[in-house]
């Protein structure tokens, strides 16, 4: 696909395939595209030329049903987007309730189904300002999980996050890929890359510079720009190797 605005060129023919159960990484500097990128798939932004596809249905063609796709699409943001005035269980159910017309009492019941796969039951009445960044995160993804979409979009889902509430948030993303949740996640975590990408995107000027599964990364990138960078979020970031280990115990028991 491709987008720009005005002069801009931000995407320059990016395109990639993405499987039932599949969690590909995009990454990448900032200014590359990225978030962009989502917002495309989406159709928040819809691109300037090419073709997006979900479950074979064309979302750039004039009769698609934008709105009833894109419910399939879930999203979750940098910046938690929650309704301040709501509790969190009502930030979830919203959509049930608006957009799949769901009574009430059902919509309250599934919302709360969806805290639990986020470890936020127990704070489902509290309103946003009473919950901590990486709980409001958790929020918001359960507030994507709770409409069942073929795939979940995330945003740098930790960027606004203090460093001590960034394991939460990550571990719970972890639940969702282990548990067979699509994802395409825009994130600079590469301890989560690593542990769960089935495939992972370098973008930089608008395209895809290097794709490869997280060992072609993490052992031998080919672009020596992919390896600057990759030495660069180390350093910035880590690696969070808990969640590593954490990862590797599980799969080897």
């Amino acid at each position: 696909m491709w987008k720009s605005y005005d002069d801009l060129n931000v995407l320059k023919g990016v395109s990639f395939e993405l499987a039932q159960r599949d969690v590909k990484v995009i990454f990448g500097p900032s200014g590359s595209g990225k978030s962009t990128l989502l917002r495309c798939i989406n159709m928040l932004e819809p691109p300037d030329k090419g073709e997006v596809y979900l479950s074979g249905q064309n979302l750039m063609e004039s009769k698609a049903n934008i709105n009833a796709l894109r419910a399939k699409i879930g999203m979750v943001f940098q910046h938690f987007n929650l309704f301040s005035h709501l509790k969190a269980i009502d930030n979830v159910s919203i959509g049930l309730r608006r957009v799949k017309k769901l009574p009430k009492e059902e919509a309250r019941e599934r919302a709360l189904e969806a805290l639990q796969r986020v470890r936020l039951a127990e704070w489902a009445d509290h309103y946003p300002a009473e919950l901590s960044g990486g709980q409001q995160q958790r929020v918001g993804i359960a507030r994507a999980l709770v409409m069942e979409p073929d795939v979940i979009l995330f945003d740098e889902p930790t960027s606004a996050l203090d460093p001590e509430l960034i394991g939460e948030v990550l571990q719970v993303m972890l639940d969702l890929a282990k548990a067979g949740t699509t994802m395409v996640v825009v994130t600079h975590e590469l301890g989560f890359a690593r542990a769960v990408s089935s495939e992972m995107l370098y973008l930089d000027g608008g395209v895809i510079v290097e794709r490869g599964t997280p060992e072609h990364f993490f052992t031998a990138p080919k672009s020596e720009r992919v390896r600057r960078f990759l030495n660069q979020i180390s350093i910035l970031y880590g690696g969070h190797e808990k969640l590593l280990e954490l990862s590797k115990k599980e799969k080897n028991e």
